[in-house]
């Protein structure tokens, strides 16, 4: 009995080692495959030889030796042992490989997300080049008083299409870039007096266009800087706001308000709160109404225009700055949307009358003096007359160009023009000073762009260089592309294709704050 189970054991560790060979000779023919050996290939084998010899070994002394049980308990152990070895060796070569595929298919993947990425930026650059054209030249045409009542309405259509098409194009390109999440949120220092501001006055002039009633509210007493992504935060309000312009028939009202929670840690969590009288929303449809390209009712898209996609972006950029958008809504009784973000307060100047307090929700705080609680809904410096003003326009495409300048020239503005950057900083550092009002700035131009363009204006050894408002006009209209137009010294970034009106009131807005800056008027040659 003993000698059966002796000779079991050596020739069961004789199979086990044979299919050890194996085992190693397919590894090694592995490794080689995946090219995952940078050594020389014949150390790949030397296992296989040693094994061959053991083997052997087994063999011999179970055919012509007289082996007992601790050596064929050796002899099947050291078996079993190169197997686990083996299986040891296979599994981790095995997670190695799958590890490396993963990581290919992770730099295939994001070489694919950073060329489409690429092809966005350029498509989306060849397509509002045209479509700038198309909106200007309507534009132009509308603003003559002796235009038939039929033309009139044509070209009032084919401008509220093209307007439809351009901010679904916007959108589109937003949510992509957002998914994508190839572009850093920005933590930079930024007046949110002044960032509602502008937002205001292009959602006051909406209003006033269709009749309706704009309130809008911000505590005087509260910080006005703040560090955080400026421009996301205005592209998610402005999505809101102008949802809350479309979707409220006159003589509706639309009310926009900032509620100042307390501050933890240094920062401010804000509620921006936007309330209208349209013409809500079921209940039943407020979980997908965040979801792109959808809408209540395929009637609104004939009746109200636009296409599901505002909603969706304000709500992928509010969470990507950290914070919630949320709804209440009811069928006929008008919509409550609320954005919760907390913000870094950096500080800024209270009002006059307030000792540094901080208001509690949209209470006014114990140490404020009298000061006003309401900020006036039209807050932009609007007595501000463009007419006489000289403005610089950077751009290299003759028709674009041409379209801009007379665009202002019917606002009696002066215009000249740079055909690129370079040229463009030649012009401002000839020029006497505050000679330029203003300059609009192409971003894709040859020679010198304009973000180079902008921070060489900026950096010229004289006065007026500081206060002059540099604003982007630009196809380029992605989030990354506003952040660095900001971050090279520039005021404000309009994509193209512009409102007419929307270029009028950036220029009379910058141009005021220009103006309080100089502390008054200047002088021109």
């Amino acid at each position: 009995m003993v000698q059966t189970i002796i000779y079991l054991m050596i020739y069961l560790g004789s199979a086990l080692m044979v299919f050890n060979i194996y085992g190693f000779v397919r590894f090694a023919h592995d490794v080689r495959k995946q090219k995952a050996w940078d050594g020389n290939d014949c150390v790949l084998y030397v296992p296989v030889v040693l094994l061959v010899l053991f083997l052997l070994g087994y063999l011999t002394v179970g055919f012509f030796g007289k082996p007992d049980l601790i050596v064929s308990g050796i002899l099947f152990g050291g078996s079993v042992f190169v197997f686990v070895v083996y299986r040891l060796l296979s599994t981790i070569m095995e997670r190695v490989f799958r590890n490396q595929e993963i990581e290919a298919r992770l730099m295939a993947a994001e070489e694919t997300n950073r060329a489409k990425a690429g092809f966005l930026a350029s498509i989306s650059h060849e397509m509002r080049t045209p479509m700038n054209i198309i909106l200007g030249l309507d534009t132009l045409a509308l603003k003559n008083a002796d235009l038939p009542a039929s033309v009139r309405e044509q070209l009032e259509k084919a401008d509220a299409s093209a307007k439809h098409l351009s901010g679904l194009i916007d959108n589109i390109l937003t949510i992509q870039e957002e998914e994508s999440d190839e572009t850093a949120l920005l933590s930079e220092r930024f007046s949110l007096k002044e960032t509602l501001e502008q937002i205001c006055a292009q959602i006051s002039f909406l209003c006033e266009q269709k009749g309706l009633d704009f309130q809008f509210s911000f505590p005087k007493c509260a910080n006005r800087d703040y560090a955080g992504d400026a421009a996301r935060l205005r592209r998610a309000l402005m999505c809101i706001l102008e949802n809350a312009v479309k979707f409220t028939d006159a003589p509706g009202s639309v009310h926009f308000c900032v509620l100042f929670e307390k501050e933890q840690d240094a920062y401010t969590r804000l509620r921006f709160v936007v309330s209208d009288t349209g013409i809500g929303i079921d209940e039943a449809f407020l979980p997908k109404l965040f979801q792109p390209l959808t809408q209540e009712n395929q009637s609104f898209t004939n009746r109200f225009g636009g296409s599901g996609m505002g909603l969706a972006v304000a709500d992928r950029l509010v969470r990507r700055m950290g914070g919630t958008l949320e709804v209440e809504s009811r069928k006929g009784a008008g919509s409550t949307f609320t954005v919760a973000l907390p913000l870094l307060s950096v500080g800024g100047d209270p009002c006059t009358n307030c000792e540094g307090c901080r208001p509690d929700q949209s209470e006014l705080c114990a140490n404020c003096k009298g000061c006003s609680h309401v900020a006036p809904a039209k807050a932009e410096a609007a007595a501000v007359d463009l007419a006489g003003r000289r403005v610089l326009i950077v751009e290299d495409v003759d028709v674009n160009a041409e379209i801009v300048a007379d665009l202002l020239e019917l606002e009696d503005v002066e215009s000249e023009r740079a055909e690129n950057g370079q040229i463009a900083v030649e012009m401002v550092e000839q020029a006497p000073e505050n000679y330029y009002d203003a300059i609009l700035m192409d971003l894709r131009m040859p020679v010198m762009d304009g973000l180079e363009a902008t921070r060489r204006i900026r950096a010229l050894k004289r006065a007026d260089v500081q206060s002059v408002p540099i604003i982007a006009l630009t196809a380029n209209a992605f989030e990354s592309d506003i952040e660095a137009s900001i971050a090279a010294g520039m005021n404000e970034h309009l994509a193209k294709p512009a409102d007419s009106d929307l270029l009028y009131s950036a220029l009379r807005r910058w141009i005021g704050a220009s103006q309080r800056k100089t502390e008054g008027g200047k002088s021109r040659d």
